[in-house]
């Protein structure tokens, strides 16, 4: 007797393996169809003269069904929604063509290979979506909310701004935020690529996607579920798979008028060598069915597509993510790349090196009233103050009462406490009596002679402190600048920073050139000039004040740490913030080109050399499938080089 339990197992089992089924049909489904389609072909031809004729015709049939169904779906619904004619058209179009005239094999073997090589491009597509899902699976769908001191599971998709969620040991972060207790390391390889954990304290980001691994932490959110970076990658994968490159397009808008050219050309071919040429009916279609099928460009379609995918493909899986195949194209195009100094050369956290007091002031007193000025801006050199401050204090917060403060950007903060105005920022923005003097010009020069970066402070128009603060330069920025020129690429350095430094800085990592106190505007402006001498401009950057400049250039690439700003509007994400990266995309991007260029070389010589040769009379239907058909496999599986 069976017991229920059993009939439960079992009734897992078959669920379980119907599902299995189901994933396996929708993955390889057109591959299984064109094997299956193939096995039926070579079935029949074996069996050619041992099974009734009309029973030779039905397998031949049922092969046609079975490989072809795919791609002449495919086919008619382009076709309508677009109202133009398209290559599958045309391979459906030859093969029954082929049957009509008797040649049922040949038709066959034709729509097997032309569906062998739709299944290859179908495995291309996948393997790109493959990083979508791959990514999409890093992300919880539920998050566990604090609310009213108790703890309940949500969809992510519900959470809003300032909401409190609880993240434990090993979970993963459902949403981007800010901790606001406990502490924990967290593994950021699922947004940076990097796989050493970061130390994660209070006020801390943290980012969708990424896991807590040894400490639990509540988490303010700060974004909501559809603008954290980690949907920001997912999106920026997705335009990128689905926006064509200018070859690609070009090939696209000449496939119509070509097929259109080859159907009339074909006709021609049915009647005129009868007519004129002294060939027989039989021949002459034969013939035009032979060019049917060697001028359809399958390969010469195929010789784009499969390859920006690989590449694009490729790059996500390193950490550099591409909005388009069009940027990815272009890249290895740029006669000239411009660098933003903090967080793209440099590591972006400045650290306050130096600091010289005037004798009248009370140092505690400076250190008081500007690390609370400095507390009000986001800026990184102001945070660095801030926290010397602080560290020099012995404090966690400052006693001074700001009354108002005004931030310009790219020159500094006015900050009045007591009635009294205070000035920091760059000497530029200064309203000083004594900004002449030796003591404090001799200094500065020295101090920024190092590369470090000066911040003045003045009160009653009178420099009373000077701060001196250092970017490191990030280890692998001169050896990225080596390989970029190494390539023939000029580099210039936009900085707002002031000159010593930036000369500084632009001798230490081998850069060309450097244009040294830049505002947005003027970044813009510089870009600009850049473009009319090298004609072809990329813009690498991390700031909000660099979103202009990356917008004006031929490219953009953002550093993967950069503001959200920045990331909009880049055309390409260094997720590691690994400046060599760039060299990498560039031999992508070449290998890339240099392997499109190969396949529609190949392609077009391949369609002349069968065509030649069918007017000539030198090939048969089969020679000539396998021809075209295996050009079209080759050029697919030369795209397909790029996944390695």
């Amino acid at each position: 007797m069976i017991t229920q339990t059993e009939i439960r197992k079992n009734e897992h089992y078959s669920s379980t393996f119907g599902s299995t089924l189901s994933v396996i049909l929708n993955k390889h489904g057109e591959l299984i169809a064109s094997l299956t389609s193939g096995a039926i072909i070579l079935a029949t031809w074996s069996l050619t003269n041992t099974i009734p004729h009309s029973l030779w015709i039905c397998l031949h049939i049922i092969a046609f069904l079975i490989g072809g169904y795919a791609q002449a779906k495919e086919g008619i619904l382009d076709s309508i929604s677009e109202k133009e004619l398209n290559v599958e058209l045309l391979m459906i179009i030859a093969a029954i063509g082929s049957a009509s005239i008797g040649y049922w094999t040949e038709g066959a073997i034709l729509i097997f290979i032309f569906s062998l090589a739709g299944a290859l491009e179908t495995y291309t597509l996948n393997k790109s979506n493959e990083e979508i899902s791959s990514l999409m699976k890093l992300q919880p769908e539920e998050a566990r909310i604090i609310q009213e001191n108790a703890e309940k599971m949500i969809p992510v998709s519900k959470l809003l701004i300032g909401d409190i969620i609880y993240v434990r040991a090993s979970e993963r972060i459902p949403a981007d935020g800010k901790i606001i207790s406990g502490s924990t390391s967290v593994d950021e390889s699922a947004i940076t690529g990097e796989s050493i954990p970061v130390s994660k304290e209070i006020e801390a980001e943290v980012f969708a996607g990424t896991v807590a691994l040894n400490g639990s932490i509540s988490v303010e959110i700060t974004k909501k579920a559809e603008d954290t970076i980690f949907q920001k990658i997912i999106e920026m994968i997705q335009s990128a798979k689905d926006e064509k490159t200018p070859s690609q397009l070009f090939i696209e808008k000449f496939e119509g008028t070509y097929v259109k050219t080859v159907l009339i050309t074909v006709v021609i071919m049915m009647f005129l060598p009868y007519l004129l040429l002294g060939w027989t009916l039989t021949e002459s279609i034969y013939r035009a069915m032979i060019l049917l099928v060697v001028a359809s460009p399958c390969a010469l379609v195929a010789s784009i597509m499969p390859a920006t995918l690989s590449a694009i493909s490729k790059s996500a899986r390193n950490g550099v993510l591409f909005k388009g195949g069009v940027h990815l194209e272009s890249l290895s195009q740029m006669d000239a790349i411009a660098f933003d100094k903090t967080g793209t050369l440099t590591n972006g956290t400045p650290q306050v090196t130096d600091v010289h007091i005037n004798p009248k002031y009370e140092e505690a007193t400076i250190h008081e009233i500007v690390g609370a000025i400095e507390s009000e801006s986001t800026h990184p050199l102001a945070k660095a103050i801030r926290s010397y401050s602080l560290d020099y204090l012995n404090k966690d917060q400052f006693n001074v009462k700001i009354e108002k403060v005004e931030t310009e950007s790219g020159r500094g903060v006015i900050g009045i406490i007591d009635g009294e105005t205070w000035h920091i920022g760059k000497e530029n923005f200064l309203q000083t009596t004594n900004s002449n003097d030796p003591f404090y010009g001799n200094l500065a020069n020295k101090l920024a002679g190092e590369g470090k970066t000066i911040v003045y402070v003045t009160h009653k128009k009178q420099i009373v402190a000077i701060y001196a603060l250092k970017d490191t330069v990030r280890k692998e920025a001169k050896e990225a600048i080596t390989a970029i020129k190494e390539r023939g690429i000029y580099t210039i350095l936009l900085t707002g920073d002031n000159e010593l430094t930036a000369r500084a800085v632009a001798t230490e990592v081998g850069i060309d050139d450097y244009v040294a106190e830049c505002l947005p505007d003027e970044k813009v402006t510089h870009i600009k000039k850049i473009s009319e001498e090298y004609n072809k401009v990329a813009m690498v950057g991390d700031g909000i004040n660099d979103a202009p400049a990356l917008a004006t250039a031929d490219l953009g690439i953002a550093m993967g740490e950069g503001t959200d700003v920045a990331l909009e509007t880049a055309d390409v994400v260094l997720m590691k913030n690994e400046l060599t990266k760039i060299k990498d995309s560039i031999e992508t991007s070449r290998k890339m080109n240099r392997i499109v260029k190969q396949n529609i070389f190949f392609s077009l010589a391949i369609i002349a050399t069968l065509i030649g040769s069918n007017f000539f009379q030198a090939i048969d239907l089969p020679l000539g499938v396998i021809g075209h058909e295996g050009s079209t496999i080759l050029v697919i599986l030369n795209g397909l080089r790029l996944l390695k």
